[in-house]
């Protein structure tokens, strides 16, 4: 017997929907203004570091995509009891990091590449294990893309150095005025 279900059918329509949308432009319409002007300032920091307008737009499209997708598949109430669980841990493991971020460029001479790198890292594996059976294996490869990009050392290392410091202090704000708000 065939399985045909129209709620599975709306949601891949919805997820492809807005895969396919995904942009810094159409990021506005869906979240606020603090998370959009915390992406703009994601892609200044990718743009300026890596030398290539396409593959800081590549990274920040990805970064929309995957958010965009687990949000759909969170409201569509896709994930069960324990994948709840784990969705709480990865946002105290996302939480923990931006604080750390935070106390990195608030506090001189703190700064550890390692420690932030390693803390992306376990909020990559906690997201890849989440969507593991919810989204396709290109998908994975974008959530990985991203958090590889942000957890490079280099990356972090510069953004921390004196040449990213107007970067640096506007991701800080952004980040500081999400925590406060709930929605990090």
């Amino acid at each position: 017997m065939e399985s045909f279900s129209s709620k599975s059918l709306v949601l891949q329509a919805e997820k492809k929907l807005l895969s396919k949308m995904a942009g810094r432009s159409v990021a506005h319409l869906f979240i606020d203004e603090t998370s959009s002007q915390v992406l703009d300032e994601l892609y200044r920091v990718s743009k300026e570091y890596t030398h290539s307008r396409p593959q800081a737009q590549r990274v920040i499209k990805d970064l929309i995509k995957v958010a965009v997708k687990v949000a759909v598949l969170h409201r569509s109430g896709c994930f069960g009891p324990g994948e709840l669980a784990l969705a709480t841990r990865f946002r105290q493991k996302l939480r923990q990091g931006a604080m750390t971020a935070l106390s990195f460029g608030e506090v001189d001479f703190t700064f550890e590449a390692a420690v932030l790198a390693g803390l992306l890292a376990e909020c990559r594996d906690m997201l890849l294990d989440l969507v593991a059976p919810h989204l396709t294996p290109k998908s994975h490869g974008r959530i990985r893309h991203v958090f590889d990009h942000f957890s490079d050392p280099g990356l972090l290392t510069a953004l921390y150095g004196p040449d990213f410091t107007q970067h640096l202090g506007r991701l800080c704000d952004g980040l500081r005025k999400l925590l406060d708000e709930g929605k990090l």
